[in-house]
């Protein structure tokens, strides 16, 4: 049998270059291949090669970027291949390997695009504008400068966008770039060439995600820019209603966050009856009424304004609050919101594709005749079709949320729990998140509380048995461990990511059952959470978590388990 070493490097990338040696790994074990694997790279794990190990091997097979040591193989075949091949075709890379055949200067990855160097500027933002944001900046301008092109990356993050995009750096690009799950506006770039993608796209593949965008990305017209957003491209196109959603949703979080602290702040100050009309001019009473008259009265139209936004640009903003205002006061809550989101969107979306008129009269369509007729259609059909029952469906999902106790509060807590550490970031995750949050605006803080622990414990886990069990762990896992911690006491849980990444079918199963024991224990303790994020740094505000002795029960007992399984797991470092 032919021995095969491999060497795969990441550059700035270490996850990238994680997942793709996991999946030479289990390549190789399903063809019964024999195969020595060193993995180079920030953040990468894992021994390098013995010398007992490159003098028996027959072929090496080099992935990816950065120094690999290649000097070390002497006379041996050898095969380059970069991290996208493998993460897209294994079996093939390793048969050219084997067979000691490259796939040309790509796997190199320093070569530029046919046509030399291009600009390109890029937008990247997911919906809470926190881990998935970063890391896909990341991706698009560690591929950007292994390809030879020039990247600028503005985030669109929790506190704003960073690195802002100038008009004379979006003027000079070859290519706009959007790596979003939340709707971006794309005023700025009429009459440049644009491609949009989700930061998945970018986060695991972002050589691949530019060399598909140069070849792709499309004209984006001036009148996208008043009545509609440009025709997308096709991997947008999928995204569809989720991604809609999402938009909402990070558009909607500020005003659950200032409301939620701040109504805190108002029992703090004035104690529980502090929005009582008799202790009115107090402190107290003048907190909650911005936290739960204003900012809270907000959360609902901002929900479907954004929904609307994400559908059909700006034009739809105006239909989609008015929509989410009238779901607010008919008391369909952000059930309502989200269907008069989606009904106003589309509305103008159709409006806009349908509508002709002469030229001289077509600056009208943004600023009156979108608005108003999406707004009537919208209006109506909250008030005579959609109001009265999703107001009865809400009612119903209320008192029965608040009348949970038992057996159902704690399997309502399990399927929470487990769902933000199976992806961790992904869909399923973001789903769990989505829901809990939006259930704020309705009174109902204890989901939101089992989704925040649950989604705390994965990285804390890892970073506990990191310490606990350091012999599962080679060294550059136990450094990486202090970081996880830092964000999961932030309430991050991507810092589980490269853990899981390295060893999915222990580690994966590990957190998994942790997080579902901490959003059981949460939700059976009665544990209520009135922000949506904050992680640890909430818990001295007070009435922000309660009762935090509860909390910290749950998170402590989800981070044990999650921890002890992972040890137990995992097999000893080599």
């Amino acid at each position: 049998m032919t021995h095969l070493v491999a060497v795969v490097g990441g550059g700035d990338l270490g996850t990238h270059a994680v997942l793709a040696a996991e999946a030479l790994r289990r390549a190789a074990g399903r063809r019964n291949q024999r195969l020595d694997l060193e993995v180079r790279g920030r953040g990468a794990t894992g021994a390098p090669l013995s010398e007992g190990a490159i003098q028996g091997a027959d072929a090496v097979l080099l992935v990816g970027t950065g120094d690999l040591g290649e000097g070390r193989f002497g006379r041996l075949s050898r095969a380059k291949a970069a991290i996208e091949d493998v993460l897209t075709d294994v079996d093939g890379v390793i048969d050219r390997a084997l067979a000691g055949k490259s796939l040309g200067d790509r796997s190199h990855g320093s070569a530029p695009e046919a046509g030399g160097p291009k600009r390109i500027v890029a937008i990247t933002s997911c919906p809470t504008g926190i881990a998935h944001t970063f890391m896909a900046a990341e991706g698009i301008q560690a591929a950007a400068q292994a390809l030879g092109h020039d990247a600028r990356v503005e985030t669109q993050g929790s506190v704003g966008a960073r690195d802002a995009l100038t008009p004379d750096e979006i003027a000079a690009a070859d290519i706009v770039l959007i790596a979003a799950d939340t709707g971006v506006d794309r005023g700025r770039f009429s009459g440049k060439r644009v491609y949009a993608a989700t930061t998945k796209a970018a986060i695991r593949d972002g050589k691949g995600l530019i060399a598909t965008a140069l070849k792709d990305a499309e004209l984006q017209g001036a009148e996208a820019t008043e009545s509609g957003p440009a025709r997308p491209a096709a991997a947008e196109k999928k995204a569809g209603a989720y991604k809609h959603l999402m938009t909402g949703v990070s558009f909607m979080l500020p005003f659950v966050v200032a409301g939620g602290l701040l109504i805190a702040l108002a029992f703090a100050f004035g104690g529980i009856d502090a929005m009582s009309p008799e202790n009115k001019g107090t402190l107290g009473f003048a907190l909650g009424e911005i936290g739960a008259k204003a900012a809270f009265a907000l959360i609902v139209p901002a929900l479907a304004g954004y929904i609307a936004y994400s559908i059909a640009d700006r034009p739809g903003i105006a239909p989609g609050m008015i929509g989410g205002m009238l779901a607010a006061n008919l008391n369909a809550g952000f059930l309502g919101g989200i269907v008069a989101g989606f009904i106003a969107g589309y509305t103008v979306s159709f409006l806009s594709r349908h509508i002709r008129l002469p030229k001289n009269l077509e600056g009208l369509k943004p600023v009156l005749i979108l608005p108003l007729i999406g707004t009537l259609v919208t209006g109506l059909l909250m008030v005579y079709v959609v109001g009265v029952p999703v107001a009865a469906l809400l009612a119903a999902l209320t008192a029965w949320l608040k009348g949970m106790q038992g057996a159902s509060a704690l399997l309502l807590g399990l399927i929470l729990g487990a769902m933000m550490a199976v992806d961790m970031g992904g869909p399923i995750n973001k789903a769990a998140y989505a829901s809990s949050a939006a259930l704020i605006s309705s009174g109902i803080y204890t989901p939101m509380a089992a989704v925040m622990l649950a989604g705390m414990t994965p990285p804390l886990g890892i970073a506990l048995a990191t310490r606990l069990f350091p012999g599962r762990f080679t060294a550059a896992e136990r450094e990486a461990g202090s970081a996880a911690a830092v964000l999961g006491a932030a309430f991050i849980t991507e810092g589980a990511i490269p853990f899981a990444a390295a060893d999915p079918l222990r580690v994966i199963p590990a957190l998994v059952a942790g997080s579902a024991v901490a959003g059981a224990l949460s939700m059976t303790l009665g544990v209520a959470l009135r922000v949506p994020h904050g992680g640890l740094f909430v818990l001295p505000i007070p009435n922000a978590i309660t009762p935090v002795l509860g909390a910290v029960v749950a998170l402590v007992a989800g981070t044990v388990i999650t921890a002890v399984l992972v040890g137990v797991f995992k097999k000893r470092a080599a």
